[in-house]
């Protein structure tokens, strides 16, 4: 049986645990029955039974994760719970489980990260032994790290608290497949990563996020993978929760990106890992070599910053080709000379790991696959603490990016062909109360559809204005009008505000218009860790933040901290993305509307995130704005109308101030 053997204790049925008067009512938790709840539980425990795949709209406040980790505990069989965000997964792993754990006893779960989250002890020795540490900041984090590795269990670097998130000194050392000499390495049996698969292949359910499930499963479909290189066991089912995020995270794994910084960190791992080699000697020429060939051939890429499209491969291969040939001739060489070393462990890997980046770059420049789009980004300045840094590392990097247009038939091969439960939830999957955007990007084929809505009173607890005379949001009068709304809704709230933006740009010119006319502490997206600022925001009465992207999911802040949601317009993608041009292109091609069947169901679901924010528990009440007039102007509005829920609109702001009591 590949997977793990039923547990011996017999765990309480759905209605036990569920209904009034059962094992949840008696609990600490303060409890109100939610039939909802055990409607999706019945759902969830049914499509593991028949091995159905299900796909679930649970509103907010429904309890949805106790209704899936339930039924999964109970299976018997190994189940993967799959997260979008990293704080989804903690709260499973250090709220939700201990919480059952009172009630049920103890449970076999396991917390799995990437492999980039954990250290690898071979490259801590290798280092110890042959330093090419960067100044002093390297040096103090080198010890920190070594003194820790003899304490920890898991060798998570989020035990590591004082060491800064752009550590480049933690790139040497952690346990990324394209460095790891498996079963070979000597450090095999202590080995983090092969602890982790231990406790993997012993626990009943396995929490890992988006990101962790599909770049395994790129590795695993890669021929020249790195021995071990995929972590995750064999599950009888997969459910992904916040499964609105599946089309770009997948996008993003079953494609292939090349960087500047891997020829960089290429040729630093080799001359790391085989300095003490006599052998060796014919390798350090060649790996810079390489990072001058790779220098030049970066250089001559198109200009421009962010993401653009790389449609001109053929012109720039026709100016470039001789850098591109310099550089795949060396990477030619330094696998033969890696090829030729013998009795050397790492060599293999390394040279698994020239080819991969040789074959790749070849793809992304040569390739003329019907579904990918060709594209680059440009991404600001790395972590540049020090001079010397600086120079080991270019200040900017730049990805060339080969990404699937299309990922339905793909998800549909090595997803829901080869899993035989999946499900997929969601506070935000239906468009209009249905599940077909959703299912067509996935490539979701059969399977069970179930709607659950939140027992929130959205039209006692939400009020949703909508500022009449707003000009159109690409007008030169809008920012002075939105400031105009956004501080009379704030001196109504008194603060306690997300004001969530579509663009940087926008978020800056509306802070800077309302910072010298607000009297309330404004909190800026980028100035401080997003974990920071939230954190702030709740420990700051009447702050307001503004915010991009990043803000408008994920995110849960309870009570009277968040009074009123404000949001600049309707979340479309923006039609110059590379990918986003590819996708309406390829629908238009299929004889579809792309306005109507791709941007306006996506920026739907968007939206219903980010006014998502606002009530999250039954006590909470408050304001949602939305400052773009199109909702009400334009036809496709109905449908935003329609897919949200039903809040109390109007379109007075005296409705505003009688609902803050003011």
């Amino acid at each position: 049986m590949p997977f793990s053997e039923p547990s011996s204790r017999a765990l309480p049925s759905l209605h036990e645990f569920f209904s009034p008067g059962g094992i949840l009512a008696r609990s600490p938790l303060p409890y109100e029955y939610r039939p909802g709840q055990l409607e999706m539980a019945k759902a969830v425990e049914k499509a593991f039974t028949e091995r159905r795949h299900l796909i679930v709209e649970a509103g907010t406040g429904t309890g949805k994760t106790l209704a899936y980790l339930l039924p999964a505990l109970r299976t018997g069989q190994r189940v993967i719970v799959s997260t979008g965000t990293k704080a989804l997964q903690d709260q499973l792993f250090f709220r939700d489980i201990p919480f059952l754990e009172t009630l049920l006893g103890d449970l076999r779960v396991c917390y799995m990260k990437g492999r980039a989250n954990y250290l690898c002890r071979h490259k801590l020795v290798t280092l110890r032994d042959q330093p090419i540490l960067s100044g002093l900041e390297e040096i103090d984090e080198y010890k920190q790290i070594a003194e820790w590795e003899k304490q920890t269990e898991t060798g998570d670097r989020a035990e590591l608290g004082d060491l800064p998130e752009t550590s480049s000194l933690w790139q040497k050392l952690d346990a990324r497949s394209d460095a790891c000499i498996g079963s070979q390495c000597p450090d095999y049996q202590r080995c983090f990563i092969t602890e982790m698969r231990r406790r993997a292949a012993e626990s009943d359910v396995i929490i890992v996020n988006h990101h962790l499930f599909f770049a395994d499963a790129a590795v695993r479909q890669m021929a020249a993978a790195a021995p071990d290189a995929g972590i995750l066991p064999e599950a009888a089912a997969v459910i992904f929760d916040e499964a609105h995020e599946l089309e770009e995270v997948a996008s993003s794994y079953f494609g292939l990106s090349v960087s500047n910084l891997r020829f960089e960190e290429l040729a630093r791992d080799t001359e790391t890992l085989l300095r003490a080699q006599q052998s060796a000697v014919n390798i350090v020429p060649l790996t810079q070599q390489l990072r001058d060939r790779a220098r030049l051939l970066w250089s001559a890429l198109p200009v421009g910053d962010g993401r653009q499209p790389f449609q001109d491969r053929e012109g720039f291969l026709e100016v470039s080709g001789d850098l591109y040939l310099g550089v795949k001739t060396t990477l030619r060489q330094l696998e033969a000379e890696l090829d030729r070393l013998t009795g050397v462990d790492e060599a293999p890997a390394l040279k698994g790991r020239a080819a991969r980046l040789r074959t790749e770059l070849e793809f992304v420049l040569e390739s003329n696959a019907s579904n990918m789009v060709y594209w680059l980004e440009r991404r600001g300045d790395g972590p540049t603490a020090s001079s010397r840094r600086a120079a080991a590392r270019s200040a900017r990097i730049t990805y060339l990016q080969a990404t699937p247009i299309d990922v339905s038939e793909l998800l549909h091969e090595r997803v829901f062909e080869q899993i035989p439960t999946v499900v997929l939830t969601s506070a935000t999957l239906t468009v209009q109360g249905g599940f077909e955007h959703i299912r067509r990007r996935l490539g979701l084929g059969e399977a069970r559809e179930l709607v659950v809505p939140s027992h929130f009173r959205y039209g006692e607890q939400a009020l949703l204005y909508l500022p009449p005379d707003m000009p159109d949001p690409r007008s030169a009068d809008f920012p002075e009008a939105a400031a105009r709304s956004i501080r009379r809704v704030l001196e109504l709230s008194r603060g306690r505000a997300f004001c969530l933006f579509t663009s940087y740009a926008q978020m800056r010119t509306l802070y800077e218009l309302l910072l010298p006319v607000l009297d309330f502490p404004l909190l800026l997206h980028g100035t401080a860790p997003r974990k920071a600022l939230l954190e702030e925001f709740r420990n700051t009465p009447n702050a307001v933040l503004f915010g991009t992207s990043s803000f408008w999911q994920g995110v849960d802040v309870q009570g009277e901290a968040l009074s009123c949601v404000i949001i600049d317009r309707l979340p479309f993608a923006v039609p110059t993305d590379p990918i986003v041009q590819a996708r309406m292109k390829s629908i238009e091609e299929a004889g579809g509307k792309p306005f109507f069947d791709y941007q306006v169901p996506e920026a739907v679901l968007t939206l219903k995130q980010g006014f998502g924010r606002l009530i999250r528990s039954l006590e909470d009440r408050g304001v949602l704005v939305l400052l773009d007039p199109r909702i009400r102007t334009q036809r496709y509005g109905r449908t935003f109308i329609q897919s949200l829920p039903p809040y109390r609109v109007t379109q007075t702001i005296t409705d505003v101030e009688a609902f803050f009591g003011r």
